[in-house]
C-alpha cells in the first residue's frame, strides 16, 4: 500500500506549529502516510514559485499550497493542510469520506471572523469561502485540478485560487466540520474533541493566544515532539 501523501504549509515564524501538525497526524494515522513541508524558499530555489511578495499574504504558504497537485505529480489523491493544525483523529477516517469523483474536497465553512488581526498581528481578511483552502484533499489527476500548474499559481489572483474558481461548484466535495474545526468560531459539544483543531486565529505557540480552546492538547503534543512525554 502506497503511503497517502500529505503536504503541510511551513512558515519560518512558526516552525513548531508544523512539527506538531505533522507529529499529531502521524501519531493518529492507521495507514501509511508521507508527510512533507511546503517551504516557499525551497520552491523558489527550484524555480517553481516566482510570485512577488504579497503584503496581504498572512503566511509563507498562502499561494504555494496550490502547488500540492504539482508536487504530487498530478497523480492520485493528496492532502494539503495549514501548519496551525492539531490532529486528534485518524486520517484514514477522513480518506474514507472522500468522493473520488470530486476534484477537491474540503470543509465548506461560512467563516466570518470578527477579529481584525490574527497570529502575530497579521491582518485578518474576510472573503467568500474563507478557510476552505486551509485543508484540501485534491484528486490530482482531475482535469480541473490539472489547471493548477506552476504558471497558474504564479499568475492567478488570490480570489481565483482560494475561492476554488478553478473547479466547478459541483466538483467540490464537502467534508464534515470536525475535520477542520476552527478555534474561536466553531462550537464543540460538551466533552467533544474535534478530529482536527485549527488554531486559525493564532495558537498556543504565540504569547497572545496561549489560552485558546484546546491549547492544553497542543502543548501536550509539543511535549511529545520534544520527547518530554
Amino acid at each position: 500500500m502506497k503511503p497517502f501523501r500529505i503536504f503541510i504549509g511551513w512558515d519560518s515564524r512558526e516552525p513548531e506549529a508544523y512539527e506538531v501538525a505533522a507529529h499529531s497526524l502521524r501519531r493518529h494515522a492507521s495507514v501509511p502516510v508521507e508527510v512533507r513541508p511546503i517551504k516557499q524558499a525551497a520552491l523558489r530555489e527550484q524555480g517553481l514559485y516566482t510570485r512577488e511578495a504579497d503584503p496581504l499574504a498572512s503566511t509563507e504558504f498562502t499561494y504555494t499550497r496550490f502547488l500540492t497537485p504539482h508536487l504530487a505529480g498530478f497523480e492520485g489523491h493528496a492532502l494539503f493542510c495549514d501548519c496551525d493544525f492539531l490532529w486528534t483523529g485518524d486520517i484514514a477516517e477522513l480518506i474514507a469520506l472522500i468522493d473520488p469523483a470530486k476534484a477537491v474536497s474540503c470543509v465548506q465553512h461560512d467563516h466570518r471572523p470578527p477579529e481584525e488581526t490574527k497570529m502575530d498581528n497579521a491582518v485578518q481578511t474576510r472573503y467568500p469561502r474563507k478557510n476552505w483552502s486551509s485543508l484540501m484533499v485534491f484528486n490530482c489527476a482531475h482535469l480541473s485540478v490539472r489547471k493548477l500548474d506552476a504558471a497558474t499559481i504564479n499568475r492567478e489572483t488570490g480570489a481565483y485560487l482560494h475561492r476554488m474558481q478553478w473547479a466547478a461548484d459541483d466538483e467540490i466535495g464537502a467534508i464534515p466540520e470536525t475535520w477542520n474545526w476552527l478555534e474561536g468560531w466553531c462550537k464543540a459539544a460538551p466533552g467533544e474533541i474535534p478530529k482536527v483543531i485549527h488554531y486559525t486565529r493564532g495558537g498556543p505557540w504565540f504569547e497572545k493566544w496561549r489560552d485558546v480552546e484546546f491549547a492544553d492538547l497542543w502543548r501536550a503534543e509539543w511535549a511529545r515532539v520534544r520527547g518530554d512525554l
